[in-house]
Formats: structure tokens, C-alpha cells, sequence
């Protein structure tokens, strides 16, 4: 209830404030910021993956512009050097307005970063548009090939859409979701979902997926590392993924174990829309935000 009630005050919050709680999860407002933390990233050893914050465009207009800011990104990623990838709302594409639209806002992106030898992720939000989603990546992955999609464990259809998704090269990233969904078709309490993000895990390893595993949750992680011994993979099959500025600590164990590490680092100047929106949507975020500032 404590986290509830901060998250609904946050819009109330003042901005310099507000920046200062956001700052240690999102890289800044600009591309350049954005830049510069992923090379402090990449001299520790991480490599990242760039996100521009934003969601729920409706104008055809605005999300190409949208589209035409991913390049630029993905051009900058080349020219700086940096070992990192681009990953993409579908509403940011304009998904919840077309479908079409959002599908062809993608292959620009996917064609543009195809040239420069990146790689691109489909992003993954609430249930809704789940099915629209993955339509979109599978009709992207007849023309691409550096290409993957996000699944969230949360969700009882997961294992479903896992079996579901057609032969060939698969690279996902799997997450637990960030989405409160309802519990008529999401686990809701903490034990089923990660119990659900290691079956989930373990029925992609046997589709022989490329796998990024995204958790922050040490017994998660470690049952994962587990697995990848098991299977016998080597340290290029599969990654781990972590949030800016979320449990460092963890990233350097499973660094020191032997794991590849990448970073989700978000940017833009939707920062304070985003955050809001996001502590609203998931009240416990809050509980872990104020924890990681004391934690590290």
C-alpha cells in the first residue's frame, strides 16, 4: 500500500527531484548522454542495449519520426563503436493505431541497422498487444536475421507462444514482465513467476534459442546458471541482462563467473513520463528503486 501510495504521488513530485531518482535508471535526455554511459559500460567490461524512452504513439507522423531517431542511433552505435543493440516498443512504432504501419517502421529500422551489422529487438509490452507483437516479429524474421523479441514469464500463454513461434534461428529475451496483468491470464504472486521464467528458460534452451536471460533475482540467476552448465553451452550462446543502475552487485558476480553481461539503458526526453508511467503501472518498482539507492 506504502508503494501504491508514492507511486500515484510521483506526478506531484518536483522535477529536479523526480530527475535525480530517474537519473540512476535512465542515461539522460539526449543521444549524447546516452553514448557516453554506454562507453563507461563497455570499459567494464558490458555491453548495452539502447532504448528510447516512449510508448503509445497514435500519429503516423510522429512515429516515423520516432523510426528515423532509431537509425540515427543505431549509426551513432557504429560510429562510436560500441558493442550494443537497439530495442523498440511496438507502440512506439505506432502499433496501437496500425499494425501495418508499425510492421513497416520496424523493416526501415531492421534494413538500416542490417547495413551497420547491428542487431535489433522487437520489444514486448502488456497483454494486449501480445498477439499483434509477435505477428509483426515473425513477419520480420522472413526478411531479417539479426532480429529477436522479448516473452515475459508473467504470462500464462508463454510456454504456448514459445512452442508456437516458426523453425529457424530464435533469439529472445525472456523476462519476468514488468506489466501488472490480471490474474485471469498472468501469475500474480513472486514464487510462480520465476518458477514460470525457468520453465520458460528451459523450453527455449531445448529450441535451441539464442537466450537473454533478464533478471535481477540472484536465485533466479544462479538456477540459470546452473542450466547453461548443464546444457554445456559456451559463453556466447546466451547472455544475462540487467537494468541501468539495478543490483550492480549481481552484474559483477555473474561477470566474474564466466557470464555476459548486458545493460538495458533507456534515454530521451520522455524520461519523466516514462518513470511515472511505469511506477504507476507497477507499484513495486518503487519498494525496489528506493532499496537499490541504499543497496547499490
Amino acid at each position: 500500500m506504502l508503494s501504491q501510495l508514492v507511486a500515484h504521488t510521483l506526478p506531484l513530485v518536483p522535477g529536479p527531484i523526480m530527475r535525480r531518482l530517474s537519473l540512476r535508471y535512465i542515461a539522460g535526455e539526449t543521444l549524447a548522454l546516452a553514448l557516453a554511459r554506454l562507453q563507461a559500460l563497455q570499459a567494464e567490461g558490458h555491453p548495452g542495449v539502447l532504448d528510447i524512452l516512449g510508448e503509445e504513439i497514435h500519429s503516423e507522423s510522429e512515429a516515423r519520426e520516432v523510426a528515423a531517431q532509431y537509425c540515427a542511433a543505431a549509426t551513432a552505435i557504429k560510429e562510436h563503436k560500441i558493442d550494443a543493440y537497439v530495442s523498440i516498443k511496438p507502440t512506439h512504432l505506432g502499433l496501437s493505431s496500425s499494425e501495418d504501419l508499425c510492421f513497416e517502421l520496424y523493416s526501415i529500422v531492421a534494413e538500416h541497422c542490417k547495413q551497420l551489422g547491428i542487431f535489433l529487438r522487437v520489444e514486448m509490452e502488456d497483454h494486449t498487444t501480445t498477439d499483434a507483437t509477435l505477428r509483426v516479429f515473425e513477419r520480420l524474421r522472413l526478411e531479417f536475421e539479426a532480429i529477436g523479441c522479448v516473452l515475459q514469464s508473467r504470462l500464462f500463454r508463454t510456454a504456448d507462444d514459445i512452442a508456437a513461434l516458426k523453425a529457424g534461428p530464435l533469439n529472445v529475451r525472456l523476462v519476468k514482465g514488468i506489466y501488472l496483468e490480471p490474474s485471469e491470464v498472468a501469475h500474480t504472486d513472486a514464487g510462480p513467476i520465476r518458477e514460470a521464467f525457468l520453465e520458460n528458460a528451459a523450453q527455449l534452451l531445448e529450441r535451441d534459442a539464442t537466450v537473454a536471460f533478464a533478471t535481477h533475482d540472484e536465485a533466479a540467476a544462479e538456477s540459470i546458471a546452473q542450466l547453461v552448465r548443464a546444457k554445456g553451452l559456451r559463453s556466447d550462446q546466451y547472455e544475462f541482462q540487467v537494468l541501468l543502475g539495478v543490483q550492480k552487485p549481481l552484474w559483477t558476480k555473474l561477470k566474474e563467473q564466466g557470464h555476459a553481461v548486458r545493460v538495458y539503458v533507456p534515454y530521451g526526453p520522455d524520461w519523466r513520463a516514462y518513470s511515472t508511467r511505469r511506477l504507476i503501472k507497477n507499484p513495486e518498482i518503487v519498494k525496489h528503486v528506493f532499496r537499490n539507492m541504499f543497496t547499490g
